[in-house]
């Protein structure tokens, strides 16, 4: 799971360092996960393939604004400063999941990072578009909003069907999906039409939500799917071609498959 890298403190100290809140870990181990945290780092392919071919599964975890610079925009006034280290680093871990067809879950700002680094772009100030903050209310507060699920998605699959197609969420965000990448498939709006979650048909597991599923601890099915799809990834070897390739972003080369991990319990 991918971790902050902001400026923290703890007793005397207030320094630079890698953190994630403890509701992520929480919602994974509740699931049956076991939780690797992968802070922002210098990177290239070769690292990220051998950083993921000892994992079962990925988070790319919410987190600071994406660069505006990367989908080719100047920054909106909103905009935060953007973490380029974050950046390059989950887009590269992103980049190579997909190629090796490692299980992932990108989660608000993960779904957003997965858009751009398959060459989509961003909504950059959400309020300008609904006329309203209700999709971020205020400091630390999460706003409570109905998505529509496509009955016929993995993530309603996932999601043991949705008894409903309407589901209540947790969200907390003031960008959004604008243009869809190519090859990604959206599987839930809001009644404003704001793209909620997206889907890679082309993997075995590959779904982004934009809410926040680890704050609802009475609800882990979407960590519970991921996690599932971790184990048996890890017990096929992960050399099984189940999905069809996926056309890369720019400057994004495919891998060879990376070899198993042998750990009895699945690991993201």
């Amino acid at each position: 799971m991918t971790t902050y890298l902001e400026q923290a403190q703890t007793g005397v100290w207030d320094v630079p360092a890698s953190f994630l809140p403890k509701v992520y870990l929480d919602a994974v181990t509740d699931a049956g996960g076991i939780v690797v945290l992968l802070p922002p780092q210098p990177a290239d392919r070769a690292v990220a393939d051998a950083v993921l071919s000892r994992l079962d599964g990925l988070i790319v975890s919410g987190g600071a604004d994406v660069d505006p610079g990367l989908y080719g925009q100047v920054a909106h006034p909103k905009t935060g400063r953007p973490r380029t280290d974050r950046d390059a680093w989950e887009d590269v871990l992103l980049t190579s999941a997909i190629a090796s067809e490692l299980p992932f879950l990108g989660i608000c700002r993960g779904v957003q990072l997965l858009n751009v680094a398959l060459g989509g772009t961003l909504v950059q100030h959400l309020p300008d578009v609904v006329g309203d903050d209700s999709y971020q209310p205020g400091a630390a507060v999460f706003g409570p909003k109905e998505v529509v699920v496509d009955q016929g998605s993995q993530l309603a699959a996932v999601l043991d069907g949705v008894e409903s197609e309407r589901l209540g969420v947790q969200v907390y965000h003031h960008q959004a999906i604008d243009r869809v990448a190519d090859g990604l498939v959206v599987t839930a709006r809001t009644d404003e039409g704001v793209i909620e979650a997206v889907e890679l048909p082309a993997v075995p597991f590959g779904i982004g939500v934009q809410w926040h599923p680890e704050e609802d601890a009475a609800d882990r099915r979407l960590f519970a799917g991921l996690v599932d799809a971790a184990r048996r990834h890890r017990d096929r070897g992960g050399d099984q071609p189940l999905g069809q390739p996926v056309e890369p972003a720019a400057d994004h080369q495919l891998p060879s498959t990376p070899p198993p991990t042998t750990d009895a319990r699945t690991t993201a």
